[in-house]
């Protein structure tokens, strides 16, 4: 059903001077207003604030039901510029402008619109809303399979949980038509026949603006044409749209910029986003602080931080985030009869090298490297930190080689120092671990595969094969060794955690600390692009929505909070139960000696991986990676010019704060060891 948009409650604020404070144009400001070049079809449909002076108003012609401010403010512009709010050869059509806007130089008209309080509208060629639009709401997102099957429902509200469910949980058709049902429903709410333009928004040198809802302090200059979509804009996380973009079907939302000739048909944008060098998108999701350049996009699922800064960048069919694609990275699904409907997946944290390509249907593990070119249909879910290596046109797999990669740490440390979102209800809630329920208990089952090649195919044999990758000798006995040491140092990290702060007097104490807050955790967990959660939760909260006794978008996302906001409690009662499956400990029977044990460990673990990382980085700092470097001089000159623009291995940020988190980590393991010591004593 199609209301005026006057009657939303977020619109209520827009208009300070309500229906009943406006007043007729008497007739000395109608004369002064034509003697201002003004016209109107019906001077007695005009109405104006109390204090509203035609002084700032000319050359403008008033068709259907008008409603004007006052005039009184004057804009500063680049450069010093001053131009007075008023109105100045328009057009309007059932428009409602408010108080000390400037309207200028509009070529057609501005039809059916609320302008909020200061807007700037300038140099526009028309902006209108025709007959009754949804702004984007309802509209369906073909992602991931091309010719359709996993479309996800556009709204104002959409984050990358709602839309990870909506696109894969399609075994549950009934869950599907009722978040269908939840969203066309909020659509339909927000469907009006009168479009919304904010206050303090500015719009100027742009073309076609039509069916588009634009949110306060929005920023819009040279917008080639906006159809049929919602700027989310807000004053804490304003919007940006540049020059050249062209957007059908859309919703952008708090804190995104939109510029330099971006083209998006069918997408959603969510919070923090940066689009821009001729960037095309179609029938695409992105979700927070996502970053496109340059290249193109069709049918994906990019939750956050996926990244890509190439022209030469081809990302299509596929799912990921926390994923930087390297120049030249493509994939493809043309290994069908019956049209495209393969998919992929990169899961959280994979990176694509220069020029790599995997053909679809295909599943990375979490944090691996591919590079090369990768056509057998992979699947190392369960093989996460890994390397995935071309050679001799087949698939090599180093699994668990990624735990030491100074590159790996880095992307952990940066992912939350950048998020760039500002706007206090965020959308998506997302954990940055890198070492969860999420990722160990794929090491458990990684282990247990690699055990099981060996077992299987003898410890002698030069290499095993795994789902169409082969594993050399070495690269197997090492990933083993890196499994276990990742689970060390977590399930390590977790005891200290919960033990730390606390002076216990015997073993009852720890047993007692130790027990679980809740027996919410156990079992299978799952990242829910950038939710991870146990599984029992997300199905907790499926089941909900198919009863009907979660049925609005508001409920939904208090869900994923809930769950997010209880991240820890959970964990601890994963982990708690992984205890005795590695350790053969009972956590109900540990004694302080036990607790030694596992943080002696852990010690060993974190030192190892720290130590490895610093050997990584070190590399960065040899003789070869000099290379380029002291033009037309000596080694000696190699060896400061290189010093003078990358800085010295020692002095490193990165370095120094690896060899303090082995001294801190070291620190805290021994505080716990003597503070058990104690009890034994």
């Amino acid at each position: 059903m199609c209301r005026s948009i006057r009657t939303m409650i977020s619109f209520t604020r827009l208009m300070k001077n309500n229906m009943n404070n406006y007043r007729k144009l008497n007739e000395d400001e109608i004369r002064l207003l034509q003697e201002h070049s003004c016209t109107a079809d019906d001077w007695s449909n005009i109405e104006v604030a109390p204090n509203f002076k035609t002084d700032y108003v000319f050359h403008t012609r008033f068709s259907g039901k008008v409603k004007l401010g006052v005039f009184e403010h004057e804009f500063t512009l680049a450069g010093g510029m001053k131009k007075h709010s008023g109105l100045y050869h328009t057009t309007l059509h059932n428009v409602t402008v408010g108080d000390n806007c400037c309207i200028e130089n509009v070529k057609n008209y501005i039809a059916n619109y609320e302008i909020g309080d200061y807007a700037f509208i300038e140099n526009v060629d028309i902006i209108l809303v025709d007959g009754c639009s949804k702004f984007g709401n309802g509209v369906e997102v073909a992602v991931l399979n091309e010719t359709g099957g996993r479309e996800v429902m556009m709204h104002d509200r959409l984050s990358a949980h709602q839309a990870y469910i909506m696109a894969l949980y399609r075994h549950r058709p009934a869950l599907i038509e009722k978040m269908k049902a939840i969203v066309e429903k909020y659509a339909d709410d927000n469907a009006s026949t009168t479009g919304r333009i904010g206050s303090h928004v500015t719009i100027v040198d742009s073309g076609y603006i039509k069916n588009v809802k634009i949110g306060d302090h929005c920023k819009i200059e040279g917008a080639g044409r906006l159809k049929n979509g919602s700027l989310n804009s807000n004053e804490h996380a304003p919007i940006h749209i540049g020059y050249g973009v062209v957007c059908d079907d859309f919703i952008i939302s708090s804190g995104s910029s939109v510029e330099d000739g971006t083209t998006l048909t069918r997408c959603f944008i969510g919070q923090a986003c940066h689009l821009g060098h001729n960037y095309s998108a179609s029938d695409s999701l992105f979700f927070s602080n996502c970053q496109e350049e340059n290249g193109e996009a069709c049918a994906i699922f990019a939750g956050p931080f996926t990244v890509t800064h190439h022209k030469s960048t081809l990302l299509i069919a596929g799912m990921f985030s926390f994923m930087n694609a390297g120049s030249g990275s493509n994939q493809s699904n043309h290994m069908y009869k019956l049209g495209p409907i393969h998919q992929g997946t990169l899961e959280r944290g994979s990176k694509t090298t220069s020029d790599s390509y995997i053909l679809w249907p295909a599943r990375v593990g979490a944090f691996s490297l591919v590079m090369g070119r990768h056509s057998g249909h992979c699947d190392t879910t369960n093989l996460p930190f890994s390397y995935l290596i071309e050679k001799d046109d087949a698939t090599y797999l180093v699994p668990g080689v990624n735990l030491r990669s100074v590159g790996t740490i880095r992307d952990a440390q940066k992912w939350p120092k950048r998020d760039k979102r500002t706007d206090s209800n965020r959308l998506d809630f997302i954990n940055y671990n890198l070492l969860s329920p999420y990722t160990i208990q794929k090491m458990f089952k990684g282990r247990d595969i690699l055990l099981e090649l060996r077992h299987a195919s003898g410890e002698l044999s030069d290499v095993y094969s795994y789902y169409n990758t082969k594993i050399t000798n070495s690269a197997l006995n090492k990933g083993i060794k890196f499994y276990e040491t990742a689970i060390h140092k977590f399930l390590g990290n977790s005891l200290i955690k919960r033990l730390e702060g606390i002076d216990f007097k015997n073993d009852e104490e720890i047993r007692a600390r130790l027990r679980p807050d809740t027996p919410i955790g156990s079992g299978e967990w799952v990242d829910i692009s950038g939710l991870i959660a146990p599984k029992t939760e997300i199905d907790y909260l499926l089941d909900g929505i198919e009863r009907g006794e979660i049925n609005r978008l508001k409920y939904i996302n208090a869900e994923f909070e809930r769950m997010h906001r209880n991240y820890y409690t959970y964990e601890w009662t994963w982990a708690y139960e992984r205890i005795e499956e590695f350790y053969g400990i009972h956590p109900e029977e540990m004694t302080a000696a036990d607790a030694i044990s596992i943080v002696e460990k852990w010690k060993a673990a974190v030192g190892g991986l720290d130590h490895m990382v610093y050997e990584d980085a070190k590399k960065e700092f040899s003789l070869a990676a000099m290379t380029g470097f002291g033009a037309d001089g000596s080694r000696r000159e190699k060896k400061l010019d290189f010093e003078q623009v990358r800085g010295d291995f020692e002095s490193n940020s990165f370095v120094t704060a690896v060899l303090k988190h082995i001294e801190a980590k070291s620190a805290l393991g021994d505080e716990l060891i003597e503070r058990m010591k104690k009890i034994q004593n």
